[in-house]
């Protein structure tokens, strides 16, 4: 264990595994020496790993990324992308038998290529909820699609209740859409509707740029939950987070 420095006074944090304060890392395919980097310097940060889009589909060395993120205590989920062209193409007690082979711990649900019909996915979240964590995502991929507060909020208690551990606001990798608008500003109004109505400690608000992640720290406080950090990212979030950083910063 780390003899972390303990002379500043800083916030509280809560110590893994949490059940808030979340930090939900976007993998995008990185390489063994990279996820070895990023679990030496910061295991202790990681809550959960999500291996984008169908990159798990493709990767010959899923099993042992896996298991790397696994001893050190972190969550591995199967993106929502994956999961509803598995849905789509009627092959979904495939994908189940063979997400667990690879010893996958969650599953991503979602509705982005919005293939998906009425109910669908609330039902979806209940029958995977069985065998897996259940991570649930509101909202269209499209920036086109409209934004409408109440049927997020409504989607994401649905999902809560059908068996989601968490759920999570659209963001996407590039923070343009849903919760941004298209210069990656956050909807506020949208933000705050959403809080309004969901418990906030069971959303996950993707937050892919710092703005984005020093605006929701400022906002809800150091143990917000954030979503598709970058690995190079973890440790830069955290002072955001702890106010060790000038965007967060508050003086004694």
């Amino acid at each position: 264990m780390w003899d972390r420095p303990d002379f500043l006074r800083l916030p509280e944090r809560s110590g893994k595994p949490r059940s808030s304060g979340i930090t939900h890392v976007l993998d995008k395919g990185s390489s063994p020496a990279v996820v070895d980097g990023l679990l030496t310097a910061a295991a202790d940060l990681v809550d959960v790993v999500k291996i984008g889009w169908g990159i798990g589909y493709l990767d010959r060395a899923l099993k042992q990324r896996v298991a790397a993120y696994q001893r050190s205590g972190v969550l591995v989920c199967l993106g929502g992308t994956l999961v509803e062209i598995a849905a789509a193409q009627g092959e979904l007690l495939a994908l189940r038998r063979w997400a667990a082979a690879e010893g996958i711990d969650a599953l991503e649900v979602s509705n982005g290529l919005a293939w998906l019909g009425p109910g669908s996915q609330r039902a979806l979240v209940a029958e995977l909820a069985t065998d897996f964590t259940v991570l649930a995502e509101a909202g269209a991929k499209d920036a086109a699609a409209p934004v409408a507060g109440a049927e997020w909020a409504e989607e994401m208690n649905a999902d809560l209740a059908a068996g989601a551990a968490w759920v999570i606001a659209e963001g996407r990798e590039s923070g343009t859409v849903g919760i941004y608008d298209a210069d990656g500003a956050v909807r506020a109004a949208l933000v705050e509707e959403l809080a309004g109505a969901v418990p906030v400690e069971r959303v996950i608000f993707e937050a892919p740029v710092k703005a984005q992640q020093a605006w929701f720290v400022r906002r809800f406080g150091p143990e917000v939950n954030l979503g598709n950090i970058a690995p190079d990212d973890v440790l830069p979030l955290e002072t955001l987070r702890l106010g060790l950083r000038a965007d967060t910063a508050v003086r004694p």
